[in-house]
């Protein structure tokens, strides 16, 4: 075989597959990387010659490593339901700063601090579910957290997890939050409403974690001195329309006889400031029990038309408006007196907190910081982080996928109690315990002691007050 003529290149000529050649293996480089072919033949020019290399590609390097773990949380910090809000931000940073004092959180062998992001969604559920969007797409979290609140803000929140597929540690009532759902990215660690737990939980059949058992516990226990008529008053929102659901029939099951459910009497649109009308009803029909779900504030307006209009119950239970002592205390004179709701946690709870911090030193903290009196809300929005930090140590890694299935799988004592999720609905019940509203000689004036409880280690620190005692 003669052997193939050899030609020569001029300078400009040189230059110009030369420089072909740089950008096709820049271009090439890139593109393999990307592609990631079993096997790269790259073609190298000379001035003299041809030559063909064959090899494999390398792997590609792998992400550069997660410096921290960043969670965020859209919370309502203003508005009808900062009080939940405020309470929740404290819990949070509070577990951060245990946490990452600690070193951070270990992931597959790896200590990472956690970065917190909280914004305010103003009670806004619109905004609630915009700022979700944002901590999701423009802070790159890995996680949402809440721990407690009604479903007004926290539903939108959850429905935004779900379309990112982000992990959301929150609380809400379980019937009226699981209404909107299902979720699956989203998971609560409050109570219910009354829904029976299911067979084979360890918290089947017991007693004293949905509300009906805690309003039942009281309304109960004085039944034989009243006459057995109940008033209902629920605002007309995602929370209270569950409640005003599940209330009448429950009372009807159980003898009671709740007054105008037929034409829901008592469900009134938010921003009413007005209620004469269904007050008048109650009085003149003789309701001696008053059960209701509002915000603190529309309470306040009602319990002190009902004062002028002369209706005064022996059994006030107001769930949502009687939470927290900035409500109470601006109804004005003794009006919170007796008043009764369920409590979802107290500084004497026997529960485990991170590091040397337990709920009687986390309650000390909120005091000390804040000058305020107690927010229990401070508990959930620490044991939301507590277990997400708990998931992403079993995880081993922060994908989100993984971080999920482990908080499915989650079983163990946090801040909030015992922590094991139902698989069906999301949620982990929390013990309730009953409280009334008393009046002290401290400058702080009320308190909410427990009256009424189920479980041996949650103890009561008051009798229970009936009937309600005349205003004064």
């Amino acid at each position: 075989m003669s052997k193939p003529e050899e030609k020569k290149i001029s300078r400009r000529t040189y230059l110009q597959v030369a420089g072909g050649t740089v950008v096709g293996l820049a271009v090439g480089g890139a593109l393999g990387y990307l592609a990631k072919p079993p096997e790269v033949r790259t073609v190298i020019s000379t001035l003299t010659e041809t030559v063909t290399v064959t090899g494999t590609a390398p792997p590609p390097p792998p992400p550069p490593a997660a410096a921290e773990i960043r969670i965020g949380g859209p919370l309502s910090l203003t508005g009808a339901m900062s009080a939940f809000g405020q309470g929740l931000n404290f819990g949070h940073l509070k577990a951060v700063e245990d946490i990452n004092k600690l070193g951070g959180v270990n992931v597959g062998g790896r200590k990472l601090p956690i970065k917190y992001i909280a914004y305010d969604d103003a009670s806004d559920p619109t905004k609630a579910a915009s700022l979700a969007s944002q901590l999701i797409l423009a802070d790159k979290v890995d996680a949402l957290v809440h721990g407690n609140g009604p479903p007004v803000t926290t539903g939108p929140i959850c429905v935004t997890a779900d379309r990112y597929k982000v992990p959301y540690l929150m609380g809400s009532p379980l019937e009226p939050w699981w209404a909107g759902g299902p979720y699956k990215y989203a998971w609560s660690i409050l109570f219910r409403i009354g829904m029976p737990i299911p067979s084979g939980d360890p918290r089947a059949g017991m007693p004293g974690y949905s509300i009906l058992d805690i309003f039942f516990a009281l309304t109960d226990k004085y039944r034989a001195q009243t006459n057995e008529k109940v008033a209902l008053i629920a605002a007309d929102d995602a929370d209270g329309r569950g409640w005003y659901g599940a209330f009448p029939p429950a009372l009807v099951d159980k003898g009671y006889e709740p007054l105008g459910t037929d034409r829901n009497l008592g469900l009134y649109p938010p921003g009413t400031t007005d209620f004469s009308s269904m007050i008048r009803e109650w009085r003149d029909n003789k309701c001696e029990i008053l059960w209701g779900n509002l915000p603190g504030p529309d309470f306040g307006i009602a319990w002190r038309q009902c004062a002028e209009l002369g209706y005064r119950p022996k059994i006030a239970i107001a769930a949502r408006a009687a939470l927290f002592y900035e409500d109470v205390s601006a109804w004005g004179g003794n009006l919170p007196w007796g008043v009764g709701v369920e409590i979802w946690w107290d500084p004497s709870y026997p529960y485990k907190g991170i590091g040397d911090t337990t709920p009687a030193s986390l309650a000390e903290r909120w005091y000390t910081e804040t000058g305020k009196r107690l927010n229990r809300n401070i508990a959930f929005g620490y044991s939301a982080v507590q277990i997400l930090a708990d998931a992403f140590e079993r995880a081993g890694t922060l994908d989100k996928e993984a971080v999920n299935n482990a908080i499915a799988n989650t079983d163990g004592m946090f801040m909030t109690g015992r922590i094991k999720f139902i698989p069906d609905t999301h949620d982990s019940p929390t013990p309730l315990t009953y409280g009334q509203w008393v009046k002290t000689d401290n400058p702080w004036v009320w308190e909410l002691p427990i009256v009424l409880s189920f479980f041996p280690d949650l103890k009561p620190t008051h009798d229970p007050i009936f009937p309600l005692p005349p205003l004064t």
